[in-house]
């Protein structure tokens, strides 16, 4: 009994713990300090809900129930004989009424159920053969959780309706259009269950998997990675700041509590350092795993003879007074970053590289042995990566510009404000985005000669998207890995020699000043002496 006691109390206590959490989340949404990132958490909280299964079948349930009583309200104020003259309108008496509608509630409830089945059993084979981390892209998927709220609507609305319908002798009887568009709503069900088995059949096939989590991925290089160089904050820059603000006294920062990091606020960040006067360091990224002992960063408090303290601020007369780190600087902090308990999605690149990654190490394992599937993750990682080469890459600093002075006329001219160095994060390079993609599928697939030289060709198609010689370098570094792969796991002699010469071939390629100019195509020794034959015996 003691037991079942304690176990109770843990239940509420977790029950308790995650009120309070969502409360101080909402709470934080609209604190003054995070409306400079309203967007960004308005966004956060919108996946939360897209990423739930129960949001959208909810909204169509809440729909059934308002629509059943417009639908009677409309009916008690409209003339019965204009709708006899409706031909598909439904006319009969009140047991019609009352057996169609009980019809249509049982029947759509009964599909609900197989459709929910359905979707428990691809959940299971998706989490097998794709991995559990690919759950939330079916879970997500919108078309899923419409019908199964389109079946759970109907019925909400058909008991409602059936609730509505009187006996003959009272003044207002049956519900005619109420019925009318209960019938409607039935044959649209069962047009989309036959969508819903379609979209299931697709939804399974790895090719649809890959290029979903690929789409994700390029959103997320578009989310981080720019057109251009953004040159607002880097043309009068404090570069000193740069340079020598690691000469500051520093006040390590720790993780607020453990969990790994779904989101940084840098908006919220840069006006807690301007205010605080110095500048915060991020060594973690998102997707990171912290404890609450762990240092995350540090704040670096600007001296006080620094320069940028005599700047005014938006207060007259009041200038930025460095301090150290108090319990609001913590609290504050620790509303800047969003910390889960497991790692979910968000706008991290590395995870929606990691979910096609994922794909490929689970289909060169040898209970699936499925080779062709990793290829084609291999192909859809090379698209990712050669945009995120192609494009510019976010600025590991920020700054902010001080406000003007307001007791300044306005006839006068105003100098130009330098922008201040407020944040540092931790920018991923791209040698460490191949690394964790194509060189994860490199070190599961060194005995599978098919992958590897999907890999070599994949060196090949990034370079045609390399902008400088260090990405340069680090494909001819990864086309390296692989051929000494293949070398030291290949199990024929013939196999490590067509590996080999495809790799000699790509690096020749990828090293010609020329090479984006020209089209790549291997030709193993063997294909070029029987070219060579035939065109002699031609001759």
């Amino acid at each position: 009994m003691t037991v079942h006691k304690d176990d109770e109390k843990s239940v509420l206590a977790r029950i308790f713990d995650t009120g309070q959490d969502r409360l101080k989340q909402f709470t934080q949404l609209w604190s003054l300090q995070t409306l400079t990132d309203l967007p960004d958490r308005l966004r956060n909280l919108w996946q939360q809900l897209i990423g739930s299964y129960w949001f959208i079948p909810t909204a169509c349930v809440l729909i059934g129930i308002l629509l059943a009583p417009l639908f009677v309200t409309i009916d008690q104020h409209f003339d019965r004989e204009t709708i006899r003259e409706i031909t598909f309108a439904f006319t009969g008496d009140d047991e019609a009424a009352r057996a169609i509608m009980t019809a249509i509630a049982g029947a759509v409830l009964g599909v609900a159920g197989t459709t929910f089945s359905i979707t428990i059993a691809v959940l299971s084979m998706a989490s097998s053969q794709f991995g559990p981390r690919l759950l939330r892209n079916f879970l997500t998927d919108t078309p899923n959780q419409f019908v199964l709220g389109a079946f759970i609507g109907t019925f909400s609305y058909s008991l409602l309706v059936l609730k509505s319908i009187h006996q003959s002798d009272v003044a207002f009887g049956v519900p005619q259009l109420a019925v009318t568009f209960g019938i409607i709503m039935a044959i649209i069900c069962a047009l989309l269950l036959v969508y819903f088995v379609q979209h299931m059949v697709h939804a399974i096939q790895a090719s649809h998997v890959i290029q979903n989590a690929s789409n994700d991925a390029i959103n997320n290089v578009h989310y981080w990675y720019s057109d251009h160089c953004d040159l607002q904050h880097q043309r009068d820059v404090e570069h000193h700041d740069v340079e020598q603000f690691h000469s500051w006294p520093a006040t390590p920062i720790y993780a607020p509590r453990s969990g790994y990091i779904q989101q940084i606020y840098l908006q919220s960040l840069i006006t807690l350092t301007q205010e605080y006067g110095g500048v915060v360091q991020i060594h973690v990224n998102l997707g990171d795993y912290v404890t609450d002992k762990n240092v995350m960063g540090h704040f670096y408090q600007r001296p006080a003879n620094h320069p940028n303290n005599r700047q005014k601020t938006t207060t007259p007369h009041l200038v930025v007074v460095p301090r150290a780190p108090d319990g609001t600087f913590w609290q504050r902090f620790a509303g800047c970053v969003r910390l889960e308990q497991r790692l979910a999605h968000s706008n991290d690149i590395a995870y929606s590289l990691g979910q096609i990654t994922e794909i490929a190490v689970r289909a060169l394992s040898p209970g699936i042995n499925d080779p062709k599937t990793a290829v084609n993750c291999v192909q859809s990682l090379t698209s990712c990566l050669s945009i995120m080469m192609r494009r510019q890459p976010p600025s590991p600093y920020h700054f902010y510009v001080p406000a003007q002075d307001k007791d300044t006329p306005e006839t006068v001219v105003k100098p130009q404000r330098v922008a201040i160095l407020a944040l540092v994060t931790h920018t991923p390079k791209i040698s460490d985005f191949i690394n964790v993609s194509l060189g994860e599928i490199r070190r599961y697939a060194a005995a599978d000669l098919m992958v590897l030289k999907a890999l070599c060709q994949a060196m090949v198609d990034l370079n045609y998207a390399r902008v400088n010689k260090a990405q340069q370098q680090t494909l001819l570094h990864e086309l390296n890995l692989i051929k000494r792969a293949g070398e030291e796991n290949l199990s024929y002699q013939e196999l490590v020699d067509d590996l080999v010469a495809m790799c000699h071939q790509a690096e020749q390629f990828m090293t010609d000043n020329d090479a984006k100019h020209r089209h790549f195509r291997y030709a193993s020794d063997f294909a070029t002496h029987i070219r060579q034959a035939l065109q002699t015996q031609s001759s």
